[in-house]
């Protein structure tokens, strides 16, 4: 069956409940089987920790350390992404070089008085301080007793779903479906005639099989008429649909089974940290003394506030 008849994303064939606002990455994806160490290759010696305070170089009589070439390599680290690794070391340090002997020039010059540099900096300074604040006192305080909790939660509040296995057969028009029908019904092979008759090319060779599916993952006009049937039964009417004209045959139904724990933790523990992040919010917001003298700009600020 074509790819465009199914209407459900990646994340809706892994997930049936709200994880997917916080999801940053496919749920689905497959592991990969860590690569196995050569056993005939020399082992490799671990490396040396390495003091955060070691100079690396000095501009301009300034030390620039260890530490601050990891910041650097971590705040400029997509810029790098595309270097060979060994190349990353250098490239960093020489861009510290850079912003340090570049800092020196606007200081030389009086540009860190600049009202405008003056609150872009107290801006950057708030902002850092708000990322301290979340790395600190949210996202370090997830327990794994948190991330199991919330995703107990989930699968508690999801109501319960069937899945189905169904054929179909797959026409241009309603009297072909019609006539295929007439033929099912004298007692003609579901998935003979699937391999006969089908537009759809992916099920020319599989009797139209679909295999499993949930609610929601094909087109309205036929996911109704799937769920309708009984096991074993086909439509006695043609299905329209936007891609032609469906005679469906519905195999089975079971329960269809909440996703892993293991497969969508790392999703449970992004609820954790929203939820938490904004619980912190709203206390500090509501100790705080704010005052917006735009009655418009209040108003919509309130309007927006609580839609959070």
């Amino acid at each position: 069956m074509s790819l465009s008849f199914r209407r459900a994303s990646l994340a809706s064939l892994g997930l049936a409940f709200g994880f997917s606002a916080l999801c940053l990455s496919p749920l689905m994806a497959q592991e990969t089987k860590p690569a196995q160490p050569d056993a005939t290759a020399p082992a490799t010696a671990p490396a040396a920790p390495v003091d955060p305070d070691a100079v690396v170089a000095t501009v301009n009589g300034e030390k620039l350390t260890e530490a601050d070439l990891r910041l650097a390599e971590g705040e400029l680290s997509q810029q790098f992404a595309q270097m060979p690794p060994e190349q990353r070391r250098a490239a960093a340090l020489s861009a510290a070089i850079e912003i340090r002997v570049m800092a020196k020039k606007a200081v030389d010059a009086g540009l860190d008085k600049d009202p405008d540099f003056q609150r872009r900096m107290a801006f950057l300074q708030s902002r850092a301080l708000h990322g301290e604040v979340v790395e600190k006192e949210v996202v370090d305080k997830v327990t794994d007793a948190d991330v199991r909790a919330r995703y107990d939660q989930e699968i508690a509040n999801t109501p319960p779903v069937n899945e189905i296995h169904a054929r179909h057969i797959l026409v241009k028009t309603k009297e072909e479906a019609e006539a295929i029908i007439k033929q099912l019904d004298g007692g003609a092979d579901f998935q003979k005639l699937a391999n006969e008759h089908t537009s759809d090319p992916s099920g020319k060779t599989n009797g139209g099989d679909l295999g499993w599916f949930g609610p929601g993952q094909m087109v309205p006009e036929f996911d109704k008429a799937a769920f309708a049937l009984d096991v074993g039964k086909y439509s006695k009417e043609p299905v329209q649909s936007q891609f032609g004209w469906h005679v469906i045959k519905l195999e089975d139904k079971r329960a269809k089974q909440p996703p892993a724990f293991d497969d969508v933790k790392d999703q449970a523990k992004q609820a954790v940290i929203r939820d938490k992040y904004f619980a912190m919010v709203k206390d500090l917001r509501a100790a705080a003394k704010v005052e917006i003298p735009d009655e418009k700009l209040k108003k919509d600020i309130d309007a927006l506030e609580a839609g959070k």
